[in-house]
């Protein structure tokens, strides 16, 4: 590569179809079940915008959906809005893709920046392992794991 990035990439199977997964993706208030409150609003068709909004209504993320080929591969180009070292990063990437196998679909994310380090990839290398988690849990189960985003974390697991 040319130009340095920084990346994330997550990956996990959720016992589902690809239908119900890209639905849970992208339905607004089945998001807020797993996404701890907060949605994304958006038409899901390439070149529409697309936000991601808090609870409390603050637009957290905003951009535009690149790639959508329901239900198979989501792309969509955002840059964060809420903190202001964040917002000078730019624009990343985030790539979603769906693939059955099985009984099960392989989701994949990844997340990229143009540069490193990335405050922003950082910041969502945290959450999307959550977010995933709890859809996972909401789809196999139908509850969530996790209650809160920012889970308090054990002395042993705790960074200096």
């Amino acid at each position: 590569m040319a130009n340095s990035e920084s990346r994330f990439v997550y990956v996990t199977y959720i016992q589902t179809t690809p239908e119900k997964l890209w639905e849970a993706l992208t339905t607004s208030e089945f998001m807020k079940q797993y996404w701890f409150g907060m949605h994304c609003e958006s038409q899901w068709t390439a070149g529409s915008s697309w936000k991601l909004v808090s609870s409390g209504g603050q637009i957290l993320d905003a951009g535009a959906i690149v790639e959508a080929d329901p239900p198979r591969r989501l792309a969509i180009r955002w840059q964060h809005q809420n903190k202001p070292e964040l917002k000078a990063e730019g624009e990343s990437l985030c790539v979603m893709e769906l693939e059955p196998v099985g009984k099960a679909v392989k989701l994949s994310i990844t997340h990229t920046i143009g540069h490193e380090p990335s405050k922003l990839i950082e910041a969502v290398s945290g959450g999307w392992p959550k977010i995933l988690s709890n859809l996972k849990s909401l789809l196999e189960t139908g509850a969530t794991a996790l209650q809160d985003p920012t889970p308090v974390e054990s002395a042993h697991s705790a960074r200096a």
